[in-house]
Protein backbone atom coordinates (compact mmCIF):
# COMPACT_ATOMS: atom_id res chain seq x y z
CA UNK A 1 0.00 0.00 0.00
CA UNK A 2 1.55 3.29 -1.13
CA UNK A 3 2.31 6.15 1.23
CA UNK A 4 0.19 8.52 -0.86
CA UNK A 5 -2.86 6.26 -0.55
CA UNK A 6 -2.40 6.01 3.22
CA UNK A 7 -2.10 9.79 3.45
CA UNK A 8 -5.34 10.20 1.47
CA UNK A 9 -7.12 7.78 3.84
CA UNK A 10 -5.92 9.68 6.92
CA UNK A 11 -6.88 13.07 5.49
CA UNK A 12 -10.31 11.89 4.29
CA UNK A 13 -11.05 10.20 7.61
CA UNK A 14 -9.97 13.23 9.62
CA UNK A 15 -12.01 15.56 7.39
CA UNK A 16 -15.10 13.43 8.08
CA UNK A 17 -14.49 13.67 11.83
CA UNK A 18 -14.11 17.45 11.57
CA UNK A 19 -17.44 17.71 9.75
CA UNK A 20 -19.14 15.78 12.56
CA UNK A 21 -17.38 17.93 15.17
CA UNK A 22 -18.59 21.07 13.39
CA UNK A 23 -22.20 19.86 13.31
CA UNK A 24 -22.26 18.72 16.95
CA UNK A 25 -20.55 21.86 18.32
CA UNK A 26 -23.45 24.15 17.40
CA UNK A 27 -25.48 25.51 20.35
CA UNK A 28 -22.85 24.45 22.86
CA UNK A 29 -23.36 25.14 26.55
CA UNK A 30 -20.83 25.41 29.36
CA UNK A 31 -21.06 21.71 30.19
CA UNK A 32 -21.40 20.32 26.64
CA UNK A 33 -17.79 19.12 26.69
CA UNK A 34 -18.44 17.11 29.86
CA UNK A 35 -22.06 15.87 29.76
CA UNK A 36 -23.13 16.19 26.09
CA UNK A 37 -26.15 18.26 27.24
CA UNK A 38 -27.73 14.98 28.41
CA UNK A 39 -29.24 14.49 24.95
CA UNK A 40 -27.54 11.41 23.41
CA UNK A 41 -29.75 8.58 22.02
CA UNK A 42 -29.02 5.41 24.03
CA UNK A 43 -28.68 3.15 20.95
CA UNK A 44 -26.14 5.54 19.40
CA UNK A 45 -24.07 5.54 22.59
CA UNK A 46 -24.21 1.71 22.80
CA UNK A 47 -23.06 1.29 19.20
CA UNK A 48 -20.36 3.92 19.55
CA UNK A 49 -18.95 2.34 22.69
CA UNK A 50 -17.83 -0.64 20.57
CA UNK A 51 -15.13 1.62 19.16
CA UNK A 52 -14.08 2.72 22.65
CA UNK A 53 -14.11 -0.82 24.03
CA UNK A 54 -12.21 -2.28 21.07
CA UNK A 55 -9.05 -0.28 20.69
CA UNK A 56 -6.20 -1.07 18.32
CA UNK A 57 -4.87 -3.15 21.23
CA UNK A 58 -7.89 -5.47 20.95
CA UNK A 59 -7.70 -5.43 17.16
CA UNK A 60 -4.17 -6.84 17.06
CA UNK A 61 -3.43 -8.11 20.58
CA UNK A 62 -6.39 -10.47 21.11
CA UNK A 63 -5.91 -12.32 17.77
CA UNK A 64 -2.12 -12.34 18.14
CA UNK A 65 -2.20 -13.65 21.70
CA UNK A 66 -4.02 -16.80 20.54
CA UNK A 67 -0.63 -18.22 19.55
CA UNK A 68 0.53 -18.26 23.17
CA UNK A 69 -2.77 -18.58 25.07
CA UNK A 70 -5.15 -20.48 22.75
CA UNK A 71 -8.76 -19.23 23.16
CA UNK A 72 -8.50 -18.88 26.93
CA UNK A 73 -9.46 -15.21 26.63
CA UNK A 74 -13.01 -16.47 26.01
CA UNK A 75 -13.19 -17.33 29.72
CA UNK A 76 -12.53 -13.65 30.39
CA UNK A 77 -15.31 -12.67 27.95
CA UNK A 78 -17.82 -14.83 29.87
CA UNK A 79 -16.92 -12.98 33.05
CA UNK A 80 -17.40 -9.61 31.38
CA UNK A 81 -21.05 -10.43 30.63
CA UNK A 82 -21.78 -10.80 34.36
CA UNK A 83 -19.85 -7.60 35.00
CA UNK A 84 -22.05 -5.65 32.59
CA UNK A 85 -25.16 -6.91 34.38
CA UNK A 86 -23.78 -5.45 37.63
CA UNK A 87 -23.06 -2.14 35.90
CA UNK A 88 -26.54 -1.97 34.36
CA UNK A 89 -28.57 -2.88 37.43
CA UNK A 90 -26.44 -1.58 40.33
CA UNK A 91 -24.04 1.22 39.32
CA UNK A 92 -25.99 3.01 36.58
CA UNK A 93 -29.12 3.71 38.74
CA UNK A 94 -26.86 5.13 41.49
CA UNK A 95 -25.08 7.49 39.10
CA UNK A 96 -28.39 8.80 37.77
CA UNK A 97 -29.96 9.14 41.20
CA UNK A 98 -27.02 11.29 42.34
CA UNK A 99 -26.90 13.22 39.00
CA UNK A 100 -23.15 12.72 38.62
CA UNK A 101 -20.87 14.10 35.91
CA UNK A 102 -17.65 12.76 37.40
CA UNK A 103 -18.58 9.34 38.76
CA UNK A 104 -15.99 9.66 41.54
CA UNK A 105 -18.18 12.31 43.17
CA UNK A 106 -20.00 9.27 44.62
CA UNK A 107 -17.00 8.70 46.92
CA UNK A 108 -17.31 12.29 48.19
CA UNK A 109 -21.00 11.81 48.95
CA UNK A 110 -20.45 8.43 50.60
CA UNK A 111 -17.18 8.98 52.51
CA UNK A 112 -15.73 12.46 52.11
CA UNK A 113 -13.30 14.63 50.21
CA UNK A 114 -10.06 12.71 50.87
CA UNK A 115 -11.54 9.40 49.70
CA UNK A 116 -13.03 11.18 46.70
CA UNK A 117 -9.65 12.64 45.68
CA UNK A 118 -7.90 9.30 46.28
CA UNK A 119 -10.30 7.37 44.03
CA UNK A 120 -10.08 9.97 41.29
CA UNK A 121 -6.29 10.09 41.49
CA UNK A 122 -6.04 6.31 41.08
CA UNK A 123 -8.30 6.63 38.00
CA UNK A 124 -6.14 9.38 36.55
CA UNK A 125 -2.98 7.29 36.93
CA UNK A 126 -4.56 4.11 35.58
CA UNK A 127 -6.36 5.76 32.68
CA UNK A 128 -3.26 7.73 31.70
CA UNK A 129 -1.18 4.57 31.41
CA UNK A 130 -3.97 2.49 29.85
CA UNK A 131 -4.79 5.11 27.22
CA UNK A 132 -1.14 5.78 26.48
CA UNK A 133 -0.40 2.07 25.96
CA UNK A 134 -3.35 1.73 23.58
CA UNK A 135 -2.09 4.81 21.75
CA UNK A 136 1.41 3.32 21.69
CA UNK A 137 0.35 0.23 19.78
CA UNK A 138 -1.72 2.25 17.30
CA UNK A 139 1.16 4.60 16.59
CA UNK A 140 3.60 1.72 16.15
CA UNK A 141 1.32 0.35 13.42
CA UNK A 142 0.95 3.78 11.79
CA UNK A 143 4.71 4.29 12.00
CA UNK A 144 5.43 0.91 10.42
CA UNK A 145 2.81 1.28 7.68
CA UNK A 146 3.27 4.90 6.72
CA UNK A 147 5.42 7.37 8.66
CA UNK A 148 8.67 5.37 8.44
CA UNK A 149 8.50 5.58 4.64
CA UNK A 150 8.43 9.38 4.94
CA UNK A 151 11.33 9.29 7.43
CA UNK A 152 9.16 10.95 10.08
CA UNK A 153 10.47 10.10 13.59
CA UNK A 154 8.04 8.35 15.92
CA UNK A 155 7.95 11.18 18.47
CA UNK A 156 6.58 13.45 15.74
CA UNK A 157 3.99 10.80 14.81
CA UNK A 158 2.76 10.80 18.42
CA UNK A 159 2.39 14.58 18.35
CA UNK A 160 0.54 14.49 15.01
CA UNK A 161 -2.03 11.95 16.26
CA UNK A 162 -2.62 13.83 19.54
CA UNK A 163 -3.04 17.13 17.68
CA UNK A 164 -5.56 15.58 15.25
CA UNK A 165 -7.62 14.24 18.17
CA UNK A 166 -7.43 17.64 19.90
CA UNK A 167 -8.78 19.39 16.80
CA UNK A 168 -12.09 17.54 16.67
CA UNK A 169 -12.69 17.08 20.43
CA UNK A 170 -11.61 20.47 21.78
CA UNK A 171 -14.91 22.32 21.41
CA UNK A 172 -17.58 19.77 22.28
CA UNK A 173 -15.74 16.91 23.96
CA UNK A 174 -18.04 14.01 24.76
CA UNK A 175 -20.89 15.58 22.76
CA UNK A 176 -18.83 15.11 19.60
CA UNK A 177 -17.27 11.82 20.72
CA UNK A 178 -20.66 10.08 21.01
CA UNK A 179 -21.22 10.63 17.27
CA UNK A 180 -17.66 10.12 16.02
CA UNK A 181 -17.39 6.88 18.02
CA UNK A 182 -20.53 5.53 16.33
CA UNK A 183 -18.94 6.17 12.93
CA UNK A 184 -15.67 4.61 14.06
CA UNK A 185 -17.48 1.54 15.41
CA UNK A 186 -19.05 1.02 11.98
CA UNK A 187 -15.62 1.10 10.35
CA UNK A 188 -14.20 -1.24 12.98
CA UNK A 189 -16.90 -3.89 12.51
CA UNK A 190 -16.40 -3.66 8.76
CA UNK A 191 -12.68 -4.30 9.24
CA UNK A 192 -13.32 -7.47 11.26
CA UNK A 193 -15.64 -8.86 8.60
CA UNK A 194 -13.34 -7.91 5.70
CA UNK A 195 -10.31 -9.41 7.44
CA UNK A 196 -12.04 -12.73 8.10
CA UNK A 197 -13.37 -12.94 4.52
CA UNK A 198 -9.96 -12.03 3.10
CA UNK A 199 -8.18 -14.76 5.07
CA UNK A 200 -10.94 -17.30 4.27
CA UNK A 201 -10.57 -16.63 0.56
CA UNK A 202 -6.76 -16.68 0.67
CA UNK A 203 -6.89 -20.10 2.34
CA UNK A 204 -9.37 -21.38 -0.26
CA UNK A 205 -11.98 -22.28 2.36
CA UNK A 206 -15.76 -22.18 2.19
CA UNK A 207 -17.61 -20.55 5.09
CA UNK A 208 -18.44 -23.97 6.58
CA UNK A 209 -14.91 -25.19 5.96
CA UNK A 210 -13.48 -22.14 7.71
CA UNK A 211 -15.58 -22.77 10.84
CA UNK A 212 -14.64 -26.45 10.87
CA UNK A 213 -10.94 -25.66 10.43
CA UNK A 214 -11.03 -23.16 13.29
CA UNK A 215 -12.91 -25.51 15.64
CA UNK A 216 -10.49 -28.41 15.05
CA UNK A 217 -7.27 -26.40 15.25
CA UNK A 218 -4.91 -27.20 18.18
CA UNK A 219 -5.24 -23.60 19.41
CA UNK A 220 -9.05 -23.93 19.71
CA UNK A 221 -8.97 -24.63 23.44
CA UNK A 222 -11.55 -22.60 25.34
CA UNK A 223 -10.95 -23.58 28.96
CA UNK A 224 -7.83 -23.91 31.11
CA UNK A 225 -8.40 -25.94 34.28
CA UNK A 226 -4.77 -25.81 35.51
CA UNK A 227 -5.14 -24.01 38.84
CA UNK A 228 -1.51 -22.82 38.82
CA UNK A 229 -1.86 -21.16 35.42
CA UNK A 230 -2.51 -17.45 35.07
CA UNK A 231 -5.17 -18.31 32.45
CA UNK A 232 -7.09 -20.75 34.70
CA UNK A 233 -10.87 -20.63 34.08
CA UNK A 234 -11.84 -19.30 37.50
CA UNK A 235 -9.08 -16.68 37.48
CA UNK A 236 -10.08 -15.50 34.01
CA UNK A 237 -13.85 -15.53 34.67
CA UNK A 238 -13.65 -13.65 37.97
CA UNK A 239 -11.08 -11.27 36.50
CA UNK A 240 -13.37 -10.60 33.52
CA UNK A 241 -16.21 -9.77 35.88
CA UNK A 242 -14.16 -7.49 38.15
CA UNK A 243 -12.10 -5.82 35.42
CA UNK A 244 -15.32 -5.03 33.54
CA UNK A 245 -16.88 -3.48 36.65
CA UNK A 246 -13.68 -1.52 37.28
CA UNK A 247 -12.64 -0.59 33.72
CA UNK A 248 -16.17 0.17 32.51
CA UNK A 249 -18.49 0.77 35.46
CA UNK A 250 -15.90 2.66 37.53
CA UNK A 251 -14.17 4.22 34.52
CA UNK A 252 -15.00 7.83 33.73
CA UNK A 253 -14.20 7.46 30.02
CA UNK A 254 -16.72 4.64 29.52
CA UNK A 255 -19.47 5.84 31.84
CA UNK A 256 -19.24 9.49 30.78
CA UNK A 257 -20.86 8.68 27.44
CA UNK A 258 -23.54 6.58 29.12
CA UNK A 259 -24.33 9.52 31.42
CA UNK A 260 -25.05 11.74 28.39
CA UNK A 261 -28.32 9.78 27.98
CA UNK A 262 -31.18 11.70 29.54
CA UNK A 263 -32.62 8.95 31.77
CA UNK A 264 -31.56 5.86 33.72
CA UNK A 265 -33.75 3.44 31.77
CA UNK A 266 -32.12 4.40 28.47
CA UNK A 267 -28.68 4.20 30.08
CA UNK A 268 -29.43 0.70 31.35
CA UNK A 269 -30.50 -0.42 27.85
CA UNK A 270 -27.30 1.12 26.51
CA UNK A 271 -25.07 -0.93 28.85
CA UNK A 272 -26.89 -4.20 28.14
CA UNK A 273 -26.82 -3.66 24.37
CA UNK A 274 -23.17 -2.66 24.42
CA UNK A 275 -22.27 -5.77 26.44
CA UNK A 276 -23.70 -7.97 23.68
CA UNK A 277 -21.89 -6.03 20.96
CA UNK A 278 -18.50 -6.13 22.69
CA UNK A 279 -18.69 -9.83 23.65
CA UNK A 280 -19.59 -10.81 20.09
CA UNK A 281 -16.82 -8.68 18.61
CA UNK A 282 -14.16 -10.04 20.96
CA UNK A 283 -15.22 -13.62 20.22
CA UNK A 284 -14.80 -12.87 16.51
CA UNK A 285 -11.28 -11.60 17.28
CA UNK A 286 -10.41 -14.98 18.79
CA UNK A 287 -11.62 -16.80 15.68
CA UNK A 288 -9.63 -14.34 13.58
CA UNK A 289 -6.56 -15.18 15.67
CA UNK A 290 -6.75 -18.89 14.78
CA UNK A 291 -7.19 -17.99 11.11
CA UNK A 292 -4.05 -15.85 11.26
CA UNK A 293 -1.97 -18.72 12.63
CA UNK A 294 -3.46 -21.16 10.10
CA UNK A 295 -2.34 -18.74 7.39
CA UNK A 296 1.15 -18.59 8.92
CA UNK A 297 1.36 -22.41 8.97
CA UNK A 298 0.08 -22.85 5.39
CA UNK A 299 2.54 -20.32 3.99
CA UNK A 300 5.56 -21.46 6.00
CA UNK A 301 6.08 -18.07 7.64
CA UNK A 302 8.68 -18.29 10.40
CA UNK A 303 7.85 -16.70 13.76
CA UNK A 304 10.41 -15.80 16.41
CA UNK A 305 10.17 -17.83 19.62
CA UNK A 306 11.72 -17.32 23.03
CA UNK A 307 11.32 -19.68 26.01
CA UNK A 308 8.58 -21.56 24.15
CA UNK A 309 6.53 -18.41 23.51
CA UNK A 310 5.97 -16.48 20.28
CA UNK A 311 7.71 -13.10 20.43
CA UNK A 312 5.86 -9.91 19.43
CA UNK A 313 2.43 -11.46 18.89
CA UNK A 314 1.04 -7.93 18.46
CA UNK A 315 2.98 -7.60 15.20
CA UNK A 316 1.59 -10.70 13.44
CA UNK A 317 -1.76 -9.28 12.26
CA UNK A 318 -0.29 -6.00 10.93
CA UNK A 319 2.58 -7.86 9.20
CA UNK A 320 0.31 -10.34 7.42
CA UNK A 321 -2.19 -7.67 6.45
CA UNK A 322 0.35 -5.34 4.92
CA UNK A 323 2.31 -8.06 3.09
CA UNK A 324 -0.07 -10.92 2.25
CA UNK A 325 -3.75 -9.88 2.26
CA UNK A 326 -3.79 -7.64 -0.80
CA UNK A 327 -4.86 -4.04 -1.28
CA UNK A 328 -8.42 -4.39 0.02
CA UNK A 329 -7.35 -6.19 3.19
CA UNK A 330 -4.57 -3.69 3.86
CA UNK A 331 -6.82 -0.66 3.34
CA UNK A 332 -9.55 -2.13 5.57
CA UNK A 333 -7.03 -2.93 8.31
CA UNK A 334 -5.49 0.52 8.14
CA UNK A 335 -8.89 2.22 8.40
CA UNK A 336 -9.64 -0.05 11.37
CA UNK A 337 -6.44 1.01 13.12
CA UNK A 338 -7.14 4.70 12.52
CA UNK A 339 -10.77 4.31 13.65
CA UNK A 340 -9.91 2.33 16.78
CA UNK A 341 -7.09 4.75 17.63
CA UNK A 342 -9.31 7.81 17.53
CA UNK A 343 -12.32 6.05 19.10
CA UNK A 344 -10.46 4.72 22.14
CA UNK A 345 -8.11 7.64 22.80
CA UNK A 346 -10.47 10.59 22.29
CA UNK A 347 -12.86 9.28 24.97
CA UNK A 348 -9.97 8.67 27.38
CA UNK A 349 -8.59 12.16 26.91
CA UNK A 350 -12.05 13.68 27.43
CA UNK A 351 -12.56 11.55 30.56
CA UNK A 352 -9.17 12.47 32.04
CA UNK A 353 -9.94 16.13 31.38
CA UNK A 354 -13.40 15.80 32.96
CA UNK A 355 -12.17 13.95 36.05
CA UNK A 356 -9.37 16.43 36.73
CA UNK A 357 -11.57 19.49 36.09
CA UNK A 358 -14.41 18.31 38.34
CA UNK A 359 -12.45 16.45 40.99
CA UNK A 360 -9.46 18.76 41.44
CA UNK A 361 -10.26 22.13 39.80
CA UNK A 362 -13.86 22.57 41.07
CA UNK A 363 -14.90 23.64 37.57
CA UNK A 364 -18.63 23.34 38.26
CA UNK A 365 -18.47 26.39 40.55
CA UNK A 366 -16.44 28.59 38.19
CA UNK A 367 -17.74 31.42 35.95
CA UNK A 368 -18.16 30.84 32.20
CA UNK A 369 -14.82 32.26 30.99
CA UNK A 370 -12.88 30.56 33.78
CA UNK A 371 -14.49 27.20 32.92
CA UNK A 372 -13.25 27.48 29.35
CA UNK A 373 -9.76 28.46 30.46
CA UNK A 374 -9.49 25.60 32.97
CA UNK A 375 -10.79 23.05 30.46
CA UNK A 376 -8.28 24.11 27.79
CA UNK A 377 -5.37 24.12 30.24
CA UNK A 378 -6.20 20.65 31.60
CA UNK A 379 -6.80 19.25 28.10
CA UNK A 380 -3.36 20.43 27.03
CA UNK A 381 -1.81 18.91 30.15
CA UNK A 382 -3.48 15.53 29.50
CA UNK A 383 -2.06 15.45 25.97
CA UNK A 384 1.43 16.24 27.25
CA UNK A 385 1.19 13.37 29.78
CA UNK A 386 0.05 10.99 27.00
CA UNK A 387 3.05 11.98 24.91
CA UNK A 388 5.63 11.28 27.63
CA UNK A 389 4.12 7.92 28.66
CA UNK A 390 4.10 6.68 25.05
CA UNK A 391 7.71 7.80 24.67
CA UNK A 392 8.68 5.97 27.88
CA UNK A 393 7.13 2.64 26.74
CA UNK A 394 8.14 2.84 23.06
CA UNK A 395 10.65 -0.03 23.24
CA UNK A 396 8.29 -2.46 25.04
CA UNK A 397 7.38 -5.78 23.37
CA UNK A 398 4.84 -8.56 23.89
CA UNK A 399 1.04 -8.48 24.10
CA UNK A 400 0.22 -4.96 25.27
CA UNK A 401 -3.30 -6.03 26.30
CA UNK A 402 -1.71 -8.15 29.07
CA UNK A 403 0.31 -5.15 30.25
CA UNK A 404 -2.81 -2.97 30.32
CA UNK A 405 -4.75 -5.48 32.41
CA UNK A 406 -1.77 -5.97 34.73
CA UNK A 407 -1.52 -2.24 35.38
CA UNK A 408 -5.30 -2.08 35.80
CA UNK A 409 -5.11 -4.79 38.47
CA UNK A 410 -2.86 -2.58 40.60
CA UNK A 411 -4.52 0.78 39.92
CA UNK A 412 -8.23 -0.07 39.59
CA UNK A 413 -8.14 -2.57 42.47
CA UNK A 414 -8.24 0.19 45.13
CA UNK A 415 -11.07 1.98 43.26
CA UNK A 416 -13.04 -1.27 43.17
CA UNK A 417 -12.37 -1.79 46.88
CA UNK A 418 -13.58 1.72 47.71
CA UNK A 419 -16.83 1.25 45.78
CA UNK A 420 -17.49 -2.22 47.20
CA UNK A 421 -17.02 -0.84 50.71
CA UNK A 422 -19.30 2.09 49.96
CA UNK A 423 -22.03 0.04 48.30
CA UNK A 424 -22.15 -2.95 50.63
CA UNK A 425 -21.30 -1.57 54.06
CA UNK A 426 -22.38 1.34 56.22
CA UNK A 427 -18.98 2.20 57.67
CA UNK A 428 -17.33 5.62 57.75
CA UNK A 429 -13.56 6.02 57.41
CA UNK A 430 -10.73 7.86 59.11
CA UNK A 431 -10.11 9.64 55.86
CA UNK A 432 -6.52 10.73 56.40
CA UNK A 433 -5.53 7.04 56.22
CA UNK A 434 -7.44 6.23 53.02
CA UNK A 435 -4.55 7.03 50.61
CA UNK A 436 -2.21 4.90 52.75
CA UNK A 437 -4.71 2.00 52.71
CA UNK A 438 -5.13 2.16 48.91
CA UNK A 439 -1.42 2.45 48.10
CA UNK A 440 -0.62 -0.21 50.71
CA UNK A 441 -3.11 -2.62 49.13
CA UNK A 442 -1.55 -2.19 45.68
CA UNK A 443 1.98 -2.74 47.04
CA UNK A 444 0.86 -5.75 49.09
CA UNK A 445 -0.77 -7.26 45.98
CA UNK A 446 2.47 -6.92 44.02
CA UNK A 447 4.46 -8.53 46.87
CA UNK A 448 2.00 -11.42 47.30
CA UNK A 449 1.98 -12.15 43.57
CA UNK A 450 5.79 -12.21 43.51
CA UNK A 451 5.87 -14.44 46.61
CA UNK A 452 3.36 -16.95 45.22
CA UNK A 453 5.17 -17.15 41.87
CA UNK A 454 8.61 -17.71 43.42
CA UNK A 455 7.54 -20.16 46.14
CA UNK A 456 4.61 -22.06 44.64
CA UNK A 457 4.75 -21.26 40.89
CA UNK A 458 1.24 -19.84 41.31
CA UNK A 459 0.50 -16.76 39.20
CA UNK A 460 -2.44 -14.54 40.17
CA UNK A 461 -2.72 -13.51 36.51
CA UNK A 462 -5.58 -11.08 35.95
CA UNK A 463 -6.80 -12.02 39.46
CA UNK A 464 -4.52 -9.28 40.78
CA UNK A 465 -7.51 -6.97 40.72
CA UNK A 466 -9.51 -9.26 43.07
CA UNK A 467 -6.63 -9.60 45.53
CA UNK A 468 -6.04 -5.86 45.40
CA UNK A 469 -9.72 -5.01 45.91
CA UNK A 470 -10.07 -7.44 48.84
CA UNK A 471 -6.93 -6.09 50.50
CA UNK A 472 -8.27 -2.56 50.03
CA UNK A 473 -11.55 -3.53 51.70
CA UNK A 474 -9.59 -5.17 54.56
CA UNK A 475 -7.40 -2.12 55.08
CA UNK A 476 -10.46 0.18 54.96
CA UNK A 477 -12.09 -1.92 57.66
CA UNK A 478 -9.00 -1.41 59.81
CA UNK A 479 -9.24 2.39 59.46
CA UNK A 480 -13.02 2.65 59.90
CA UNK A 481 -14.40 5.00 62.50
CA UNK A 482 -15.45 3.36 65.73
CA UNK A 483 -19.08 3.81 66.74
CA UNK A 484 -19.74 4.36 70.43
CA UNK A 485 -22.88 3.02 72.02
CA UNK A 486 -24.92 5.49 74.07
CA UNK A 487 -25.61 4.21 77.59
Amino acid sequence: MSASLILCIILAYFALLMVIARLTSRHNKDNSFFDGDKSSPWFLVAFGMIGSGISAVSLVSIPGNVGNNNLFYFQFILGTIVGYLFIAFVLTPIYYKLKLVSIYTYLNIRFGNVTYKTGSLFFLVSQSFGAALRLLLSIKILQYAFFDSLHIPYFLTIIIVLVLIWFYTNKSGVKTIVWTDALQSLFLITVIVVSIITIKNSLGLSFGGMISTVIHHPYAKLFDWDFHSGSNFFKQFISGLLITVALVGLDQSMMQKTLTINNAAGAKRNVLTFSFFIAAAQTLFLGLGILLYIFVERHGILLTHKDGQIVNTDGIYPFLTLHYFGQVGAIAFFIGVVASTFASIDACIAALTTAFCYDFMDISNQPHEQKKKIKNMVLLGVNVVMFFIVMAFWSSQGAIINTIFKIAGYTYGPILGLYLTGLFSGIQLKEKWVPVACVGAALATWFLNWLFITTMQFDFGFMNILVNALLTVLFLMIIKKRTHAIS
